[in-house]
């Protein structure tokens, strides 16, 4: 007797073979392009229809692009129920989009400039607004950020303002010795531009590209640098320390299921610049703890994307530390100093400043 055919039709719709697997159900192209569009979709929808926000008037969020693949598959996903939104006659007052790259080479040499992909994006996304920036301007966009880098530098680092802002940025980075007190301050000051920036512009809230794995590895690597009090926004939708809303549209999705959306997209493909693979051949103590962690999230996520999802989904459950505060800001990340007046930490001891939390002073150049 002959056994059934296997069937090759896709799962949801019924009319079209199917082209990939995703979470054991077998889909065609363009139900995979619903599918994973409608987790942003309604991770949207607080802007969509403004809930909790100004029913008149101009209401912009800003996303972020790296020109990596989570962001510029956040960037289609997003424009594109813009233009949907825009298409309805009548449709609720929606969200102007604005975009803001921190030009990659301002940020690590080894990045190219990819001067040729901000003009593309301008053609093929023309319901968003783009600026380009290079990560220097946090001193123009942050008063005071020359006076602020020059006391977490130490006696020992000289700041000359009559040098390009490139140019002192550069001085103050090369201070710092340690790989991962480098990528930790170069953090800080790109989420202190891209807060001020957005502030600028008066936008309700920050959508941030990070996707499932990569916000398991930021999870991993803030408790390891001593960051772990600013989980509860670093990871998690909500009102953040600057007075913005953080979401993070992506978080129900794995950057291979990112990979496979682009795939269908060639126009998206041209634009995004792929992640360089850390060499096996590279010594563990030059690498930062973001890398080893997204080392680790990369290669066990694959085995068992369960266990990823549960450290954000954890994550994303904390709650704002309780411990006492009496409102003082770290100068240089911006959040809050959880008891700043004890006498208890080993950094507090060893520097006469309370104006930088236990984290930042883990980073500073005498220390790292």
């Amino acid at each position: 007797m002959p056994g059934k055919p296997l069937s090759n039709t896709c799962v949801d719709c019924r009319n079209a073979d199917y082209v990939l697997t995703i979470r054991g159900r077998s889909l065609c192209r363009e139900c995979y392009i619903q599918f994973v569009g409608y987790k942003v979709f309604k991770r949207m929808e607080k802007y969509r229809l403004r809930r909790d926000l100004p029913i008149n008037g101009p209401c912009s969020v800003l996303l972020p692009l790296s020109y990596g693949l989570s962001s510029s598959v956040l960037l289609h996903m997003v424009h594109a129920q813009v233009q949907r939104l825009l298409s309805k006659p009548h449709a609720p007052p929606g969200f102007e989009l604005q975009v803001l790259i921190v030009e990659p080479s301002s940020i690590s040499s080894s990045s190219p400039p990819h001067n040729e992909a901000f003009q593309l994006l301008q053609q093929r996304y023309p319901h968003a607004s783009f600026t380009k920036l290079p990560l220097h301007s946090v001193y123009e966009y942050v008063p005071g950020l020359g006076d602020i880098l020059s006391e977490y530098a130490g006696p020992g680092f000289a700041d000359d303002v009559s040098l390009p802002p490139k140019d002192r940025l550069d001085t103050f980075r090369g201070s710092i010795t340690s790989a991962t007190s480098i990528a930790d301050v170069d953090s800080v000051l790109l989420n202190r531009l891209i807060v001020a920036f957005a502030k600028s512009l008066r936008c309700f809230g920050v959508v941030w590209g990070d996707s499932d794995d990569r916000l398991a590895a930021k999870t991993l690597a803030s408790v390891s640098k001593g960051r772990g009090s600013s989980l509860t926004w670093q990871v998690s939708d909500g009102t953040s320390p600057f007075g913005v809303e953080f979401t993070f549209p992506l978080r129900d999705l794995f950057t291979s299921e990112l990979q496979n959306y682009a795939n269908f997209f060639p126009d998206l493909t041209d634009v995004i610049i792929p992640d360089t693979p850390l060499s096996d051949n590279i010594l563990t103590k030059n690498l930062s703890i973001d890398q080893l962690m997204m080392r680790y999230v990369s290669s066990q996520g694959a085995k068992y994307p369960g266990v990823m999802s549960n450290v954000t989904r954890t994550a994303n459950k904390l709650q704002a530390s309780r411990i006492t505060t009496d409102g003082s800001r770290c100068a240089l990340c911006e959040t809050l100093i959880c008891n700043p007046k004890g006498t208890s930490s080993h950094f507090q001891l060893a520097t006469d400043s309370n104006q930088f939390c236990y984290a930042c002073e883990r980073s500073r150049p005498g220390l790292s």
